[in-house]
This record gives structure tokens, sequence and C-alpha cells, in this order.
């Protein structure tokens, strides 16, 4: 299926998941800044979104195989795709690296998929669910890099915007890069700002704009569990080149401050790579925006290290 990215794939993607998807609310945080609760979303992650659109625009087209699908993921993903093929009546195989957290091992085993865990680093669980689909016929989707998972990641903007009319900068964490390319590239129709928060160890797309193309770059920090990719999707390096969006990166020891804030002052548990994003907010010498929604992508973490 030939696939791009902008704005009426956004659109597409909101009709295939309505009533299928969570909206996020969006609440009041501080004087001008605002959270969106992503991270209540089917599976505890905004990847719900992207996983459905691409089962959907598949099933649409008459291209779901018996096989199913299987996906390489760090956690979230994974979830996202699990539940998605349950929904969808279709067998899930889902390849990690050995380094995931337990919480979201899991949690997989209770959407029903085959977990299959391979290798330390994203790349080799990546590289064995190639080998599956390249054998089984699955039908092989992607964490990140794929435009009908960043489309549909991209209708969280239509919810920030009827949930905050006058929103003028969106903050998310970015680690391969989906929700930065699908949330920009709806973003840009409004006019919105997007602020784009990486760990200062965990960079692919700093280094992708410093390189001009998507580079492999090392991965070393609190967040790696669900912003370790180790290179950016070139839709995200392209939504990032955009006037409107800029890169920030912040220190792991301000990403757990944050995450730490969330629970004492809101009573909110979020990963650390949720926390990442309003960290920029909290790190940054003066105000990213106006009317600023922060980003609280995902939840799927042990509470016990707050």
């Amino acid at each position: 299926m030939e696939q791009q990215l902008d704005a009426a794939a956004v659109r597409a993607a909101a009709a295939r998941m309505a009533g299928a998807v969570r909206p996020a609310a969006v609440v009041p945080a501080a004087d001008g800044l605002w959270y969106a609760l992503e991270y209540l979303q089917h599976t505890g992650s905004f990847k719900a979104r992207g996983a459905h659109n691409f089962l959907a625009a598949h099933r649409a087209a008459g291209a779901l195989p018996d096989a199913g699908v299987t996906i390489a993921s760090g956690g979230n993903a994974g979830l996202a795709c699990a539940w998605a093929a349950r929904a969808h009546g279709i067998p899930a195989t889902v390849f990690l690296p050995v380094t995931a957290p337990r919480v979201k091992v899991e949690r997989l085993a209770g959407y029903g998929a085959d977990v299959r865990l391979v290798g330390e680093r994203y790349a080799d669980a990546l590289a064995a669910c190639r080998e599956f689909a390249a054998q089984s016929g699955a039908l092989s989707s992607h964490a990140y890099d794929h435009p009908l998972v960043a489309a549909g990641a991209g209708t969280l903007l239509d919810d920030i915007w009827a949930g905050l009319p006058g929103v003028d900068t969106v903050v998310v964490a970015v680690g391969g890069g989906g929700l930065l390319a699908g949330v920009a590239t709806a973003a840009r129709e409004h006019g919105i700002r997007v602020a784009a928060v990486e760990p200062e160890r965990c960079k692919a797309l700093r280094a992708a704009l410093e390189a001009g193309r998507p580079v492999d770059v090392t991965v070393d920090s609190v967040a790696s569990d669900s912003l370790g990719a180790t290179r950016v999707s070139a839709d995200a390096l392209a939504a990032a080149q955009d006037p409107g969006v800029r890169s920030v990166l912040v220190p792991d020891t301000a990403i757990t401050a944050a995450r730490r804030a969330l629970w004492e002052e809101h009573r909110i548990v979020v990963e650390a790579g949720a926390a990442t994003a309003l960290a920029a907010v909290r790190e940054a010498p003066e105000p990213l925006g106006k009317r600023v929604a922060v980003v609280l992508c995902g939840a799927n973490t042990d509470p016990c290290d707050l």
C-alpha cells in the first residue's frame, strides 16, 4: 500500500478511528500550561492510534493476511499492535529486546500476543521481526516509521485543538518520531508550533537535523525504554525541519524531576518518556508559548521507583 504523510492522511485516519480510540482530555496544570492526558489511551499510550489506523487501512484494502501482524517494539508499540490485532480478529507476534520492562511484557501476554524476546537493542528485535515476516507472510508493522502509524498519532492534535482553543504550542517527546511527525503535520494546518523534546543522551532527531539525514546514535537515558530508537524516521526529520518545529534537549535529571513532580503535584504516574516533554517546559528559561499543551503520552511504567 502506497501511503504518504500529509494533512489528508491524518484526516483519513481520524475517520477510520472514530469511536475506536479515546479522545484525549486536556486539563489545566498551571498558568499558560495544560496537559493532554494521552496516557489514558487504550494500552496506556498514544501508540494505540497508529496501530489501529495501520490495521484498519489494511483491512479496508483487503490486505490483512491470515498470519496476522508482526512488529518489533520496545514495549508501547507492541502493546498497541496486540490490542489492535485483537480488535481486528487477527494474531499478533511481537518482538522485543530482552531489556523491555517486565510490566510491558506481561501486558502483551494479556492481549494474547505471541511475545518473543530477542537481543539487547531495538535493532536486534527488528531484524528478527523482519525475518519472521518474510517466512510467515505476516504483515510487518513498525513502531513509528510508517505513514499510517504517524497519521494515526497525528489525530491527537485534533483532540488538543478541540480541548484547548487557541493553543499555540504543543510539546511532544521524541523517540523514533512517529508522534512528532503526525502531530507536526496536523499542527501545521492550524499554525500551531511544536516543541520536539529528546533526552540529551538519546537524541536521534537532533543528530538527524545536524547531519541532514537520519543517522544512527547511541542510546543511554533514563527514558530509553520508550524513547530509545537509534534513528528517527525520514518523516520525523522532515517535520522537524519545518520552521514551526523546534528541537529541545533535556538532561536525565530534569526528566526524573518532571516525572516525580507529576506524581507529587497531580498524582499522575507516567513513564520517563512522557515526562521528557514536561521537562522541557520546566527547564525552559522562558515560556515556550502563551497557551502550551504538554502531551503526557504514556504510562506503562512501574510506579515503585517514584
